[in-house]
């Protein structure tokens, strides 16, 4: 009998990608290329193409926001009226000190709320990001080989590559696959993914990878860590292995993807490279 091997691969989305510039259409660009990306995603490819009939399961996450949006500049002026740049941090303090305002009117009181509950939380304070998988947009696709390899999976194995879409509420960040970073009770998309989440419970192995390593794969992981191990016990975690070579940081948070392999790995998870879990796959054919 087939162990029950699942794979999870977190926003494997062009805007993510490092894309060579042949593999870019007229006029497109990723407009938040994490350095190695691409190379990540081969990888990932070639190991869904050369082990995947070994898998019982697929899962992809893709990020999906609008332009407007509380981690876009859309959303936010400076206190004298400006634009506020990309990459900029916004602190609850500083709004509460009018260094930055919302755009919109009426939108202070709810986003100064966001930011106390955000710092509260003590995960991550606002980064404004730079407009990225816009829903329905080039950059919120997947990378292509990534798309062709589950593809030729889903021929074969005459199963569905579960889509698991995350970050359509503009009030709320939402690195994690499964919750957003503060969830919006009045949208149950926002809220914890226990439907998904129940599907890794019955795993033997849950292989993570994707973009990126400091931000979406780091907080995805967590979450999931957490409650395999609310539901099975601490021993549940080493079911979880981590690709190191399938996952890349945002450029300038290098650390913050260190800290976390390590943070996982002391809590029992398993760090492998493809080429160490690829006769894995393959046994389980």
């Amino acid at each position: 009998m087939k162990r029950q091997l699942h794979l999870l691969v977190i926003d494997p989305q062009n805007d993510f990608c490092d894309l060579p510039a042949d593999l870019m259409p007229d006029g497109c660009a990723p407009s938040l290329p994490v350095t190695g990306a691409h190379q990540d995603m081969l990888r990932v490819a070639g190991l869904i193409r050369d082990g995947g009939a070994g898998l019982t399961q697929i899962s992809v996450t893709l990020d999906a926001h609008h332009r407007y949006d509380i981690a876009h500049p859309t959303f936010w002026r400076s206190g004298n009226g400006e634009p506020v740049s990309p990459f900029t941090q916004i602190g609850a303090q500083q709004l509460r000190d009018g260094v930055y305002v919302p755009a919109a009117d009426g939108a202070l009181p709810r986003a100064q709320a966001y930011l106390d509950a955000l710092e509260s939380a003590g995960r991550y304070q606002l980064m404004v990001w730079p407009v990225h998988c816009e829903i329905g947009s080039w950059g919120q696709n997947i990378h292509g080989a990534v798309r062709a390899a589950y593809n030729g999976w889903e021929v074969a194995q005459l199963q569905v590559v579960a889509k698991l879409s995350k970050g359509s509420n503009p009030w709320t960040e939402h690195y994690s696959a499964v919750m957003a970073e503060v969830p919006d009770p009045q949208d149950p998309a926002t809220q914890l993914n226990t439907g998904f989440l129940d599907t890794l419970v019955s795993a033997e192995r849950i292989y993570i990878c994707g973009e990126a390593g400091s931000h979406c794969v780091k907080a995805s992981t967590e979450h999931i860590a957490d409650y395999l191990e609310a539901r099975q016990g601490r021993q549940a975690l080493a079911k979880l292995v981590l690709l190191t070579d399938c996952m890349s940081p945002v450029p300038g948070f290098e650390d913050q993807q260190r800290d976390f392999l390590a943070a996982m790995l002391a809590r029992g998870a398993r760090l492998a490279t493809s080429a160490e879990i690829l006769p894995e796959w393959q046994a389980n054919a």
